[in-house]
Protein backbone atom coordinates (compact mmCIF):
# COMPACT_ATOMS: atom_id res chain seq x y z
CA UNK A 1 0.00 0.00 0.00
CA UNK A 2 2.68 2.46 0.70
CA UNK A 3 4.49 1.55 -2.31
CA UNK A 4 1.29 2.09 -4.25
CA UNK A 5 1.54 5.52 -2.68
CA UNK A 6 4.48 6.37 -3.41
CA UNK A 7 4.20 5.32 -6.77
CA UNK A 8 1.08 8.09 -6.81
CA UNK A 9 2.68 10.43 -5.63
CA UNK A 10 5.94 10.62 -7.71
CA UNK A 11 3.46 10.08 -10.29
CA UNK A 12 2.20 13.97 -9.41
CA UNK A 13 5.17 15.24 -8.69
CA UNK A 14 6.29 14.64 -12.05
CA UNK A 15 3.45 15.97 -13.80
CA UNK A 16 3.31 18.98 -11.69
CA UNK A 17 7.57 19.01 -12.62
CA UNK A 18 6.77 18.41 -16.94
CA UNK A 19 4.06 21.09 -15.85
CA UNK A 20 6.23 23.67 -14.75
CA UNK A 21 8.90 23.15 -17.47
CA UNK A 22 6.14 23.40 -20.00
CA UNK A 23 5.24 26.32 -18.57
CA UNK A 24 8.93 27.97 -18.93
CA UNK A 25 9.40 26.50 -22.19
CA UNK A 26 8.60 29.10 -25.01
CA UNK A 27 6.33 27.73 -27.96
CA UNK A 28 6.12 28.79 -31.42
CA UNK A 29 3.39 27.43 -33.39
CA UNK A 30 2.22 28.48 -36.99
CA UNK A 31 0.53 27.73 -40.22
CA UNK A 32 2.12 28.65 -43.59
CA UNK A 33 0.66 27.96 -47.07
CA UNK A 34 3.13 27.16 -49.96
CA UNK A 35 5.67 25.25 -48.19
CA UNK A 36 7.23 23.56 -50.58
CA UNK A 37 9.50 21.31 -47.97
CA UNK A 38 8.08 19.75 -45.16
CA UNK A 39 9.85 21.50 -42.51
CA UNK A 40 11.24 24.80 -41.70
CA UNK A 41 14.87 25.94 -40.42
CA UNK A 42 15.41 28.12 -37.52
CA UNK A 43 18.26 29.82 -36.25
CA UNK A 44 18.90 32.16 -33.45
CA UNK A 45 21.76 32.90 -31.11
CA UNK A 46 22.49 31.15 -27.97
CA UNK A 47 25.70 31.74 -25.55
CA UNK A 48 27.39 33.42 -28.77
CA UNK A 49 26.41 30.22 -30.28
CA UNK A 50 24.48 30.03 -33.87
CA UNK A 51 21.83 27.45 -32.96
CA UNK A 52 19.78 25.82 -36.19
CA UNK A 53 16.75 23.43 -35.41
CA UNK A 54 14.52 21.86 -38.19
CA UNK A 55 11.18 22.03 -37.38
CA UNK A 56 8.53 19.14 -38.91
CA UNK A 57 5.71 20.63 -40.85
CA UNK A 58 2.85 18.64 -40.99
CA UNK A 59 0.40 17.95 -44.19
CA UNK A 60 -1.66 21.14 -42.67
CA UNK A 61 1.06 23.25 -43.25
CA UNK A 62 1.07 23.22 -39.23
CA UNK A 63 3.97 23.13 -36.90
CA UNK A 64 4.96 23.53 -33.31
CA UNK A 65 8.00 24.54 -32.22
CA UNK A 66 9.21 23.97 -28.46
CA UNK A 67 12.80 25.63 -27.39
CA UNK A 68 14.32 26.71 -23.62
CA UNK A 69 15.52 30.43 -24.00
CA UNK A 70 16.24 32.65 -20.91
CA UNK A 71 15.95 36.40 -22.48
CA UNK A 72 14.37 37.97 -25.81
CA UNK A 73 15.85 35.97 -28.56
CA UNK A 74 15.70 36.78 -32.16
CA UNK A 75 14.64 33.72 -34.54
CA UNK A 76 14.85 33.15 -38.25
CA UNK A 77 12.84 31.53 -39.70
CA UNK A 78 14.07 29.69 -43.45
CA UNK A 79 11.08 28.32 -45.77
CA UNK A 80 11.03 26.53 -49.33
CA UNK A 81 14.84 25.86 -49.35
CA UNK A 82 15.93 29.20 -47.52
CA UNK A 83 14.44 30.95 -50.69
CA UNK A 84 12.05 33.02 -48.54
CA UNK A 85 12.46 33.75 -44.60
CA UNK A 86 10.97 35.75 -41.57
CA UNK A 87 11.84 37.33 -38.44
CA UNK A 88 9.90 36.70 -34.92
CA UNK A 89 11.40 37.30 -31.55
CA UNK A 90 9.99 35.46 -28.33
CA UNK A 91 11.30 35.50 -24.99
CA UNK A 92 11.31 32.76 -21.97
CA UNK A 93 7.96 31.43 -21.69
CA UNK A 94 5.80 33.24 -24.40
CA UNK A 95 3.62 31.62 -26.81
CA UNK A 96 4.14 33.16 -29.97
CA UNK A 97 1.93 32.00 -33.35
CA UNK A 98 2.58 32.78 -36.97
CA UNK A 99 0.15 33.18 -39.77
CA UNK A 100 0.76 33.40 -43.66
CA UNK A 101 1.43 32.40 -46.75
CA UNK A 102 5.55 31.57 -47.06
CA UNK A 103 5.92 33.40 -51.12
CA UNK A 104 5.24 36.75 -49.06
CA UNK A 105 7.46 36.56 -46.07
CA UNK A 106 7.11 40.09 -45.21
CA UNK A 107 3.31 39.56 -44.87
CA UNK A 108 3.13 36.77 -42.45
CA UNK A 109 1.75 37.98 -39.43
CA UNK A 110 3.47 36.72 -35.97
CA UNK A 111 1.98 37.43 -32.61
CA UNK A 112 2.67 37.19 -29.18
CA UNK A 113 4.01 39.94 -27.54
CA UNK A 114 4.38 43.48 -28.12
CA UNK A 115 7.10 43.62 -30.39
CA UNK A 116 5.85 40.79 -32.91
CA UNK A 117 1.96 42.47 -32.27
CA UNK A 118 3.79 46.04 -33.00
CA UNK A 119 5.13 44.72 -36.51
CA UNK A 120 2.31 43.02 -37.35
CA UNK A 121 0.24 46.04 -37.16
CA UNK A 122 2.60 47.95 -38.90
CA UNK A 123 2.48 45.23 -41.64
CA UNK A 124 -1.34 45.17 -41.62
CA UNK A 125 -1.60 48.74 -42.37
CA UNK A 126 1.42 48.67 -45.03
CA UNK A 127 0.42 45.04 -46.92
CA UNK A 128 -0.45 46.53 -50.48
CA UNK A 129 2.99 48.03 -50.53
CA UNK A 130 4.65 44.62 -49.08
CA UNK A 131 2.44 42.87 -51.38
CA UNK A 132 3.79 44.30 -54.30
CA UNK A 133 6.80 44.32 -53.14
CA UNK A 134 7.39 40.75 -52.32
CA UNK A 135 5.65 40.68 -56.01
CA UNK A 136 8.27 42.40 -57.77
CA UNK A 137 10.85 40.30 -56.20
CA UNK A 138 9.64 37.33 -56.69
CA UNK A 139 9.02 37.77 -61.22
CA UNK A 140 12.72 38.89 -60.55
CA UNK A 141 13.93 36.03 -58.88
CA UNK A 142 12.07 33.99 -61.49
CA UNK A 143 13.39 35.57 -64.56
CA UNK A 144 16.67 35.67 -62.96
CA UNK A 145 19.98 34.39 -65.62
CA UNK A 146 17.60 34.54 -68.50
CA UNK A 147 18.97 35.46 -72.12
CA UNK A 148 20.48 38.74 -71.51
CA UNK A 149 18.76 40.42 -74.89
CA UNK A 150 18.13 44.09 -74.84
CA UNK A 151 14.32 43.83 -74.15
CA UNK A 152 15.40 41.86 -70.52
CA UNK A 153 17.58 44.56 -69.57
CA UNK A 154 15.02 47.12 -69.88
CA UNK A 155 12.58 45.31 -68.06
CA UNK A 156 15.46 44.80 -65.02
CA UNK A 157 15.78 48.13 -65.26
CA UNK A 158 12.13 49.18 -65.14
CA UNK A 159 11.55 46.66 -61.98
CA UNK A 160 14.66 47.92 -60.58
CA UNK A 161 12.93 51.22 -60.56
CA UNK A 162 9.83 49.94 -59.56
CA UNK A 163 11.28 48.34 -56.64
CA UNK A 164 13.04 51.38 -55.54
CA UNK A 165 9.74 53.59 -55.73
CA UNK A 166 7.80 51.10 -53.35
CA UNK A 167 11.28 51.02 -50.86
CA UNK A 168 10.70 54.31 -51.04
CA UNK A 169 7.57 54.43 -49.73
CA UNK A 170 8.14 51.92 -47.22
CA UNK A 171 10.64 53.97 -45.68
CA UNK A 172 8.60 57.06 -45.35
CA UNK A 173 5.92 54.70 -43.38
CA UNK A 174 8.05 52.96 -41.26
CA UNK A 175 9.82 56.93 -40.49
CA UNK A 176 6.11 58.11 -39.84
CA UNK A 177 5.59 54.88 -37.66
CA UNK A 178 8.99 55.35 -35.27
CA UNK A 179 8.17 59.12 -34.87
CA UNK A 180 4.82 58.64 -33.84
CA UNK A 181 6.29 55.64 -31.38
CA UNK A 182 9.82 56.83 -30.19
CA UNK A 183 10.22 54.27 -27.00
CA UNK A 184 8.98 51.21 -28.59
CA UNK A 185 11.22 48.69 -29.35
CA UNK A 186 9.54 47.89 -32.81
CA UNK A 187 11.03 51.29 -33.94
CA UNK A 188 14.29 49.90 -33.76
CA UNK A 189 13.17 46.89 -35.60
CA UNK A 190 11.89 49.06 -38.43
CA UNK A 191 15.18 51.31 -38.32
CA UNK A 192 17.25 47.78 -38.77
CA UNK A 193 15.01 47.04 -41.92
CA UNK A 194 14.56 49.85 -43.32
CA UNK A 195 17.47 52.56 -42.88
CA UNK A 196 20.60 50.42 -41.81
CA UNK A 197 21.54 49.86 -45.46
CA UNK A 198 20.97 53.13 -46.48
CA UNK A 199 23.46 54.68 -48.70
CA UNK A 200 22.46 58.16 -47.12
CA UNK A 201 23.61 58.06 -43.22
CA UNK A 202 22.03 61.68 -42.80
CA UNK A 203 18.65 59.33 -42.83
CA UNK A 204 19.98 56.91 -40.54
CA UNK A 205 21.10 59.53 -38.04
CA UNK A 206 17.51 61.36 -38.60
CA UNK A 207 15.21 58.40 -37.25
CA UNK A 208 17.52 57.51 -34.52
CA UNK A 209 16.97 61.02 -33.15
CA UNK A 210 13.42 60.07 -32.85
CA UNK A 211 14.45 57.23 -30.40
CA UNK A 212 14.11 58.09 -26.65
CA UNK A 213 13.41 56.15 -23.12
CA UNK A 214 14.66 53.18 -22.21
CA UNK A 215 14.97 51.54 -25.20
CA UNK A 216 18.13 53.80 -26.08
CA UNK A 217 20.29 51.27 -23.76
CA UNK A 218 19.17 48.48 -25.94
CA UNK A 219 21.87 46.52 -27.26
CA UNK A 220 19.88 47.20 -30.41
CA UNK A 221 19.76 50.91 -30.29
CA UNK A 222 23.88 50.56 -29.15
CA UNK A 223 24.68 48.77 -32.48
CA UNK A 224 22.15 51.35 -34.70
CA UNK A 225 24.36 53.95 -32.92
CA UNK A 226 28.06 52.66 -33.92
CA UNK A 227 26.44 51.46 -37.52
CA UNK A 228 25.38 55.10 -37.74
CA UNK A 229 29.14 56.77 -36.92
CA UNK A 230 30.45 53.80 -39.30
CA UNK A 231 28.48 55.22 -42.41
CA UNK A 232 29.16 58.61 -41.95
CA UNK A 233 33.08 57.65 -42.17
CA UNK A 234 32.33 56.62 -45.34
CA UNK A 235 29.35 58.88 -46.55
CA UNK A 236 29.52 61.51 -49.32
CA UNK A 237 31.83 64.28 -48.36
CA UNK A 238 33.24 62.73 -45.78
CA UNK A 239 37.49 61.87 -46.59
CA UNK A 240 37.73 58.66 -47.89
CA UNK A 241 39.13 55.90 -45.16
CA UNK A 242 42.78 54.68 -45.76
CA UNK A 243 42.76 51.54 -47.57
CA UNK A 244 45.08 48.85 -49.46
CA UNK A 245 44.57 46.67 -52.41
CA UNK A 246 46.55 44.31 -54.55
CA UNK A 247 45.98 44.30 -57.95
CA UNK A 248 45.96 40.93 -60.44
CA UNK A 249 49.64 41.34 -60.59
CA UNK A 250 50.49 41.27 -56.95
CA UNK A 251 51.12 45.03 -57.07
CA UNK A 252 50.06 46.86 -53.98
CA UNK A 253 47.46 49.41 -54.25
CA UNK A 254 46.46 52.41 -51.72
CA UNK A 255 43.87 54.92 -51.28
CA UNK A 256 46.85 57.78 -51.18
CA UNK A 257 48.60 56.83 -54.49
CA UNK A 258 45.60 58.42 -56.18
CA UNK A 259 46.27 61.83 -54.74
CA UNK A 260 45.66 64.72 -57.26
CA UNK A 261 43.36 62.21 -59.27
CA UNK A 262 39.79 61.40 -59.89
CA UNK A 263 39.18 57.76 -58.94
CA UNK A 264 35.96 55.63 -59.63
CA UNK A 265 36.32 52.39 -57.78
CA UNK A 266 33.66 49.70 -58.69
CA UNK A 267 32.82 46.69 -57.15
CA UNK A 268 31.56 44.15 -59.43
CA UNK A 269 31.16 39.87 -59.92
CA UNK A 270 32.62 37.80 -62.58
CA UNK A 271 28.99 36.17 -62.36
CA UNK A 272 25.87 38.26 -62.98
CA UNK A 273 24.33 40.11 -65.96
CA UNK A 274 24.31 43.38 -64.03
CA UNK A 275 28.31 43.59 -63.34
CA UNK A 276 29.01 42.60 -66.90
CA UNK A 277 26.73 45.45 -67.92
CA UNK A 278 28.93 48.03 -65.77
CA UNK A 279 31.37 46.61 -67.15
CA UNK A 280 30.89 47.67 -70.54
CA UNK A 281 28.97 50.74 -69.45
CA UNK A 282 32.52 51.97 -67.51
CA UNK A 283 34.60 51.37 -71.00
CA UNK A 284 32.92 54.08 -72.52
CA UNK A 285 33.15 56.06 -69.53
CA UNK A 286 37.13 55.40 -69.39
CA UNK A 287 37.31 56.47 -72.82
CA UNK A 288 35.80 59.81 -72.74
CA UNK A 289 38.36 61.06 -69.60
CA UNK A 290 41.66 61.62 -69.65
CA UNK A 291 43.91 59.73 -68.20
CA UNK A 292 45.77 61.97 -66.60
CA UNK A 293 42.85 63.25 -64.47
CA UNK A 294 41.17 59.71 -63.63
CA UNK A 295 41.85 56.04 -63.08
CA UNK A 296 39.34 53.53 -62.61
CA UNK A 297 39.82 50.67 -60.07
CA UNK A 298 37.47 47.42 -60.51
CA UNK A 299 37.53 45.04 -57.35
CA UNK A 300 36.00 41.46 -58.15
CA UNK A 301 34.26 39.79 -54.53
CA UNK A 302 33.41 36.91 -55.71
CA UNK A 303 35.34 34.02 -53.52
CA UNK A 304 33.62 31.06 -55.81
CA UNK A 305 35.40 31.98 -58.90
CA UNK A 306 38.49 33.54 -57.94
CA UNK A 307 40.57 34.13 -59.52
CA UNK A 308 39.12 36.16 -62.30
CA UNK A 309 39.00 34.58 -65.61
CA UNK A 310 42.73 35.68 -67.57
CA UNK A 311 40.51 36.65 -70.73
CA UNK A 312 38.20 39.28 -68.41
CA UNK A 313 41.31 40.22 -67.13
CA UNK A 314 43.32 41.15 -70.09
CA UNK A 315 39.99 42.95 -71.83
CA UNK A 316 39.66 45.81 -68.50
CA UNK A 317 42.29 48.73 -69.62
CA UNK A 318 42.65 49.72 -65.73
CA UNK A 319 42.96 48.02 -62.79
CA UNK A 320 41.75 45.26 -61.09
CA UNK A 321 41.83 44.07 -58.06
CA UNK A 322 40.63 39.96 -57.45
CA UNK A 323 39.18 40.01 -53.74
CA UNK A 324 39.26 36.38 -52.48
CA UNK A 325 38.13 37.52 -49.07
CA UNK A 326 34.72 38.06 -51.21
CA UNK A 327 32.19 40.09 -48.80
CA UNK A 328 34.55 39.53 -45.92
CA UNK A 329 37.56 41.45 -47.68
CA UNK A 330 38.15 44.72 -45.40
CA UNK A 331 37.30 47.11 -48.05
CA UNK A 332 33.92 45.90 -48.51
CA UNK A 333 33.45 46.40 -44.38
CA UNK A 334 35.55 49.65 -44.64
CA UNK A 335 33.27 51.47 -47.54
CA UNK A 336 30.09 49.98 -46.30
CA UNK A 337 29.31 47.85 -50.03
CA UNK A 338 26.03 46.43 -49.50
CA UNK A 339 25.17 45.07 -53.02
CA UNK A 340 26.55 44.51 -56.34
CA UNK A 341 27.37 46.36 -58.81
CA UNK A 342 28.43 49.70 -56.89
CA UNK A 343 30.42 52.56 -57.96
CA UNK A 344 32.27 55.32 -56.10
CA UNK A 345 33.45 58.36 -57.33
CA UNK A 346 36.30 60.03 -55.14
CA UNK A 347 37.78 63.16 -56.11
CA UNK A 348 40.49 64.94 -56.88
CA UNK A 349 41.38 65.71 -52.83
CA UNK A 350 40.17 62.45 -51.46
CA UNK A 351 36.67 63.61 -50.86
CA UNK A 352 33.83 61.01 -51.63
CA UNK A 353 31.91 62.79 -54.21
CA UNK A 354 29.10 60.37 -55.21
CA UNK A 355 28.14 56.38 -53.77
CA UNK A 356 26.24 54.68 -56.06
CA UNK A 357 27.02 56.64 -59.05
CA UNK A 358 25.47 55.41 -62.42
CA UNK A 359 28.36 54.18 -64.85
CA UNK A 360 27.29 56.13 -67.79
CA UNK A 361 27.39 59.33 -65.82
CA UNK A 362 30.43 59.12 -64.80
CA UNK A 363 32.39 60.81 -67.44
CA UNK A 364 29.64 63.67 -67.10
CA UNK A 365 29.82 64.23 -63.61
CA UNK A 366 33.75 64.68 -63.39
CA UNK A 367 33.52 66.92 -66.10
CA UNK A 368 30.77 69.35 -64.14
CA UNK A 369 32.59 68.68 -60.82
CA UNK A 370 35.96 69.53 -62.30
CA UNK A 371 34.40 73.11 -63.34
CA UNK A 372 33.05 73.57 -60.19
Amino acid sequence: MVKYYIIIISTICLFFANSCKNDDGTVIKGNLSNLSDSYILASYISADSVIVDTIAVNEKNKFNYKVNIDTLTTFSLFMNNQESATVIFADKGQKVTIKGDALFPDLINVNGNEINDDLTEFKLANQDLLKQRGQLLADSQSDKNLDTTRTNALSRNEDVSNLNLLNHELTLKAEEYIKENPSKLSSLILISNFFMNSDKPKTLERVLGYIEGDITETNIAQRLYSYSKKLNRSAEDATIPYFQLTDKDGEKIRSNDFSGKYLLLSFVSTAGVESRETIELLRNEYEAIGKDSAQFVSVYIDTDQYPIKPVEQDSIPWIVVPDERGWGSEIIDLLNIQYIPFNLLIGPDGTIILRNIAAQEVAETIARSSEN
